[in-house]
C-alpha cells in the first residue's frame, strides 16, 4: 500500500514538519530528565543554597524586583522585552547589594525562576515547554497533574499558595479582557501560543482554584504521524482525502480528549487551495495551511454582560462571506441547525466536530442540538435535514491505554421511514491486550459508499484494496 501513501502525499497532505498536538501524543521517547529537576525544595535550611539567614533568596529578590518595577508594571506582557532587560539589571544589582554569592548554575536557575514568575506562568513554565505534555490540570495550588503520552500523572511542581495560583490565572485572562472573581468564577481563555485554558475558582471550585490547559502544538501532526501512532491506516486516510476533495460534508465525533480537533485539522488540510474557507471556533486551534482562510472566534460577554458573539452568530454571519466551505471547531448548540442548513444549500465539503459516543449517537446529538435553536420543527423534518446534509461521520476514541484511534468511518445514507440509515465503511476491532497496550486492527468492511459517484465525479479513482476488496 506504499503507493497509496504516496498518492496522499502528492495530494494536499497537511503539515510537513511533524510534531505533537494537544490531543494526540507525539511518538517516541519523551524528555524525562527535566521533570526530576523541577521538584521544589520545600524545606530549605538556613544557610543552605537557596536561603540566606533563613530568608528565601528567590522571595527576597523577587520582592525587591516588584518594589523597584512598580505596582502592576511587571504584569504588562506587552512590554516583556523591556521588562526582561530591566529585570536582568535589577537582578544583578540586588545580588550585589545583598552580598549574595551563588554558583553559576544556581544563579541561572534563580534568574529563570524569577523571570517565569514575573513575565511567565511560574511553575507551569517547564510543563508548557515540554512537548510531550499535552494537558496540564491543577486541583488547588498543591496538586498539579499532567497528561503525557496518554497517561495522567502528578507533576513534580506546585504553587506556593492559593494567592500564587490566582495570580497566574489573572495573568492569563487579563490580556484577553476577561476577568475572574466571585461574581464571574469561571472563564475560558487561551495562552499567547493558542493553548486552550479553562479556570474555575472558589466558591464554585471547592478545593481551591482549578486550572486546565490543553496545550497547543506549534507544529501540527501530519498524516504520516497519525499512521505511525496506529491511530489510522493508509487506506482510511486515502478514503478520507477522497471524501474531503470531492466535497463530502463530514462530522468528526468522539469523546473529550479523543483527538477530534487534531483529526479535523488534518482533514481540513486536504481542502483544495482554490476554495474559500471560513473557520469558526470558540478558541482558535485549527492550523490550516491554505492561503484563502478566514478565521473567526467567538467572544464571551463583557463585564456588563454585553457584547457576546456566539458560534451561532458566526455561522449565520459566515454565510454572508461567500464561503466555499465552513469548518466549525466544535458544534455544541443551536448552531448545529444553521450548519446543517448551510450544508444543504451549496456549501459542500463543510466540516465540524461533535461530542458523542458513536456515529449513531452523533445523529441523535445533532437532532438535540438542532432543537436547541428554538425552532418548532418536527423531529422527522430535522432528521431529513441531517440525513441529506451529512455524508460521512468519522468517529475517534481515546482508548483505555491512552492511545487515540479512528474506530469508525460511517456513511449516512438517507432515511427509511423515521430512521436515519447508516453504513460502516471502516471499523476497529480489538483483538486483545499486550500488557497495558490495546491490540487490534482497523479494517475495511468491504462496502463501497453509496455516494461513490461523488468521488468518481471529482476525478478520483480509489483502488478496490482501499475498501478491502480483492484481499486475501
Amino acid at each position: 500500500m506504499s503507493s497509496l501513501l504516496k498518492r496522499i502525499e502528492r495530494g494536499q497532505t497537511p503539515g510537513e514538519e511533524g510534531g505533537g498536538t494537544p490531543e494526540m501524543p507525539a511518538a517516541g521517547g519523551g524528555r524525562q530528565e527535566g521533570l526530576a529537576s523541577m521538584r521544589p525544595r520545600r524545606d530549605s535550611a538556613p544557610g543552605a543554597i537557596g536561603s540566606v539567614g533563613g530568608v528565601d533568596i528567590k522571595d527576597m529578590v523577587q520582592r525587591r524586583l516588584l518594589e523597584d518595577l512598580g505596582p502592576g508594571e511587571s504584569f504588562d506582557l506587552t512590554k516583556s522585552e523591556e521588562l526582561r532587560a530591566r529585570i536582568d539589571d535589577l537582578f544583578n544589582q540586588i545580588l550585589m547589594e545583598e552580598g549574595i554569592v551563588l554558583a553559576r548554575h544556581e544563579r541561572k536557575r534563580l534568574h529563570e525562576q524569577i523571570v517565569a514568575e514575573l513575565l511567565g506562568f511560574g511553575p507551569l513554565e517547564p510543563l508548557l515547554e515540554d512537548p510531550d505534555i499535552t494537558e496540564i490540570m491543577t486541583i488547588g495550588y498543591a496538586k498539579v497533574y499532567i497528561e503525557k503520552k496518554g497517561r495522567i500523572e502528578e507533576a513534580p511542581v506546585h504553587f506556593e499558595n492559593e494567592e500564587h495560583l490566582r495570580r497566574i490565572i489573572d495573568r492569563i485572562v487579563a490580556p484577553l479582557g476577561r476577568r475572574i472573581d466571585e461574581s464571574s468564577p469561571l472563564v475560558d481563555a487561551r495562552l499567547p501560543d493558542g493553548s486552550r485554558v479553562n479556570a474555575v475558582i472558589p466558591p464554585i471550585s471547592i478545593d481551591g482554584s482549578a486550572l486546565t490547559i490543553r496545550k497547543f502544538s506549534k507544529v501540527p501532526l501530519t498524516v504520516q504521524d497519525i499512521i505511525n501512532f496506529g491511530s489510522t491506516t493508509i487506506e482510511q486516510m486515502e478514503f478520507l482525502r477522497a471524501c474531503v476533495v470531492s466535497g463530502f460534508n463530514m462530522v468528526v465525533s468522539g469523546g473529550t480528549g479523543s483527538g477530534k480537533t487534531t483529526l479535523l485539522n488534518i482533514l481540513s488540510g486536504f481542502i483544495p487551495e482554490h476554495d474559500r474557507i471560513v473557520t469558526i471556533e470558540n478558541a482558535a486551534e485549527l492550523q490550516l495551511r491554505q492561503d484563502h482562510v478566514v478565521r473567526l472566534e467567538s467572544r464571551p460577554p463583557n463585564i456588563e454582560g454585553k457584547g457576546e458573539i456566539t458560534i451561532r452568530d458566526l455561522v449565520i454571519n459566515s454565510l454572508r462571506m461567500r464561503p466555499d466551505r465552513i469548518v466549525v471547531g466544535e458544534v455544541r448548540g443551536g448552531e448545529a441547525l444553521d450548519l446543517i442548513q448551510a450544508m444543504n444549500t451549496g456549501h459542500d465539503g463543510s466540516m465540524g466536530t461533535a461530542h458523542s459516543n458513536s456515529p449513531r449517537d452523533t445523529i441523535a446529538r445533532l437532532e438535540t442540538m438542532c432543537l436547541m435553536a428554538g425552532m418548532d420543527l418536527p423531529i422527522r423534518a430535522i432528521r431529513e435535514q441531517i440525513s441529506s446534509a451529512v455524508h460521512m461521520i468519522c468517529h475517534q476514541d481515546r482508548m483505555r491505554d491512552g492511545s487515540r484511534k479512528i474506530t469508525r468511518i460511517t456513511e449516512v445514507q438517507g432515511m427509511e421511514g423515521d430512521v436515519v440509515t447508516m453504513s460502516d465503511i471502516f471499523t476497529f476491532e480489538q483483538t486483545g491486550m499486550d500488557g497495558d497496550r490495546i491490540v487490534g486492527r482497523i479494517m475495511a468492511t468491504g462496502l463501497r459508499p453509496k455516494n461513490m459517484d461523488k468521488i468518481i465525479d471529482a476525478g478520483i479513482q480509489l483502488p478496490p484494496q482501499v475498501f478491502g476488496i480483492g484481499r486475501r
